[in-house]
């Protein structure tokens, strides 16, 4: 979901995995991806509590985990997302940073998604019609827009 781009998503949810991953490049009548709501995974990272290696769903293609490797995206388990979920109310948003391996040259400075330009990188700057031809017509102007929306 292009809302959650540069952001480090917390999965509340007690198993994450279970269901896998539609195909990411299989397209629908749109030209857009029948089963994801962007064309590549927009957060920075996933922390999950659970993971499960396993996957059934009829509409899974691959893992969570072979998708973000897929998409260079980290992700982090066994982690209390509920518990971090609280701080985050408590405190609200945090900047972050998630190393796997520190050593003493890493560098500590944290990104500020607030100083991006995030919806330059999650919009389509080309103009779109969908469905020519039919007389109801919506003007939708794209600051992240998720397929869902158009579909």
């Amino acid at each position: 979901d292009p809302s959650f781009a540069g952001q480090i998503l917390s999965l509340t949810f007690p198993m994450v995995g279970n269901y896998g991953v539609p195909d990411s490049i299989q397209q629908n009548e749109l030209d857009l991806s029948s089963g994801l709501e962007s064309s590549h995974i927009q957060v920075a990272a996933l922390i999950v509590q659970d993971y499960s290696t396993k996957y059934s769903h009829w509409n899974a293609h691959q893992s969570l985990g072979d998708w973000l490797k897929e998409e260079g995206i980290p992700g982090l388990l066994g982690i209390d997302t509920r518990l971090l979920t609280r701080k985050i109310r408590a405190h609200g948003s945090m900047k972050a940073r998630i190393e796997f391996k520190q050593t003493s040259t890493s560098n500590h400075v944290f990104i500020d998604p607030n100083k991006e330009n995030l919806v330059a990188k999650v919009s389509n700057p080309k103009t779109r019609v969908f469905g020519k031809g039919n007389p109801i017509r919506i003007l939708a102007v794209d600051c992240g827009i998720k397929n869902n929306m158009i579909r």
